[in-house]
Parts: structure tokens; sequence; C-alpha cells
């Protein structure tokens, strides 16, 4: 039996691969970009999703992790790619696991952009998002709810936090300054942050994040019914909060400058920046990292 990741080859796809691998998971890894050095035994599929989506998925599929996304930017620059790949993408592959009857586990992330500028989200907030992105996710989560509660799949949904710091150049993300911020300065480079000092933010390490994703995986059925929507623990912290921690932590706090960029503000100023999340809590997710340990972790990394 195997386990199937689509969008293998993006960041949290190579994390969470890693950590299946070495447990000793037979895995598929589907991307257009995968990634560059697969565990020994994994099934690499290069391509279109929907081009390669029989192969990816099969009888021997046990689970589906379905990673593959345009990002918030990029959904919003790009209405058509957005809904292609973010909805008809989604709903191809459960459509898959549906014609197969095998009734696999199907982890799906979605995000707090489902929300709207709502001062606190608790597990009952209803989702009013304000972008493209928000609405594909929103609607990905009532997809991946229906084809469980038909029994075509054992689904669950995790709202992810935006992943700090992640590696790498930045992404089409309206959140990668968020990352930026920290990365660049910390490897004595220029940072342009977009958005004002004093907005906040709902955060998580990548290793909080893979644990969590992991973590959902690895659950039953049971845990996630009926519904199958979860919000992941993080951590609220301003920008200005998130520079500071950079100086402490050796950064040159003055390689950050402030450009406003309206676009941006408006996308990541329509999230949420402080959860409580007491169903994963119950659950057994653990607590993320505070923010001078995702620091400390993406230093000891590089």
């Amino acid at each position: 039996m195997t386990i199937t990741i689509t969008g293998a080859g993006g960041f949290l796809g190579q994390r969470v691969t890693k950590i299946l691998a070495d447990r000793g998971e037979k895995l598929v890894l589907a991307d257009m970009v995968p990634p560059a050095n697969p565990p020994e035994g994994a099934k690499v599929l290069k391509g279109n999703l929907g081009q390669i989506l029989n192969e990816a998925v099969t009888e021997e599929t046990k689970a589906v992790i379905h990673l593959a996304a345009v990002v918030s930017a990029g959904a919003e620059t790009d209405f058509d790619q957005g809904y292609r790949v973010n909805l008809s993408g989604l709903r191809a592959t459960l459509e898959r696991c549906r014609a197969l009857g095998t009734n696999p586990k199907f982890l799906f992330t979605s995000s707090l952009a489902v929300f709207g500028a709502v001062d606190k989200v608790d597990d009952n907030t209803a989702t009013m998002p304000q972008s493209s992105y928000g609405t594909q996710k929103a609607l990905g989560e009532l997809l991946v709810n229906d084809f469980s509660r038909k029994g075509y799949i054992q689904g669950r949904t995790l709202r992810l936090p935006t992943v700090v710091i992640r590696p790498g150049k930045p992404n089409a993300a309206a959140s990668s300054f968020a990352s930026g911020i920290l990365r660049e300065p910390l490897a004595g480079e220029e940072s342009i942050c977009p958005v004002s000092p004093d907005l906040a933010l709902w955060i998580a390490s990548p290793a909080s994040v893979t644990q969590a994703l992991v973590h959902a995986l690895d659950l039953d059925d049971q845990a996630f019914a009926p519904w199958r929507v979860l919000n992941v623990p993080g951590i609220t912290v301003t920008v200005a909060e998130m520079v500071t921690a950079l100086g402490k932590s050796g950064g040159d706090t003055s390689l950050v400058k402030f450009e406003h960029d309206p676009a941006i503000d408006t996308i990541v100023g329509s999230w949420p920046a402080e959860f409580v999340t007491p169903r994963a809590n119950a659950m057994g997710f653990s607590p993320a990292d505070d923010l001078d340990t995702l620091i400390q972790s993406h230093i000891n990394g590089l």
C-alpha cells in the first residue's frame, strides 16, 4: 500500500516525504517539479496532475496528501489558474478516489485565508474569505467534507497558519514577506516588508506544521467526523515583534525596509491573527513553536 503526495516537490511536501520515508512508508510523489533527491524506492511522477492522476492514485493508495496548489497572490493575479489548480485539481483527485471505491485517507491543506477580517477565530467561526485563494480553499473544505460524508474518502482538512521561516527564495504567496523579513537579514541580505509593523499574523514554524500534517494523517477516521476541518495551532505575532526577535537572534534589523504595497496589504490584512484551537489541542496536536525557537531552528538548519 502506498501514500501519494501531490505537490511533493514543494517545501512542505519534501518535509513530509522525508518523515514518511524514514518510517518506511511506500511513497508516490507527484508534482510539476518533483523533489530533486527523492527517497530510495519512491515512485516519482512529473507533470500536470490531471495527466498523471490515474498513475498517482491507484487501488494500492491507502492515503493521499493533497498539497498541490497555487498560492495566495498567484491565485489572486491569475483567476483562471487559481480555480483550475486549487478547485478543479482537487475535485479531480477526489473523483479519482471515488471511482476506485477504496475509501483512502485524504489529507487536504486549507488556510487561514478562508476567514474574513475577524478579530478572533475559534472552532465555530464562519468562513468569509476576502480573496480568490481563500474562496478556493473554503470550497475545497466543503468538497472534502461531502466526499467523506458519502464514504468515498476518509477526509481531514487542516487550516494552516502562515509558515515561517520558509527556506529558499520568496514565492508568490502574499505572506512571503513574513519569512523574508527574517530569512534575508539572517543571510545578510535586504528584505522589503510591504505591510505595517503593527500588522499581526498567525504563524507556525515549518517543524510545527509538518508535525501537524503527519499527526493528522495518522489519526483514525472518526477523530475528524462529522465536520472534518481543523484550525492548526500557531502563534500570534506582529511584524514589529518579528523584527525585534530577529535582532535578538543576531540579525541586522536595518536590512528590513518598509515599503507599503496596497495589494499585498489588502490580502494579508483580511486574514485573522488570533486563534483559539481547543479541538486541535484535544486531538493531540502539539502547541506551535514560540518565535525565538522558530528563528533558532532556522539558524540551526542553515
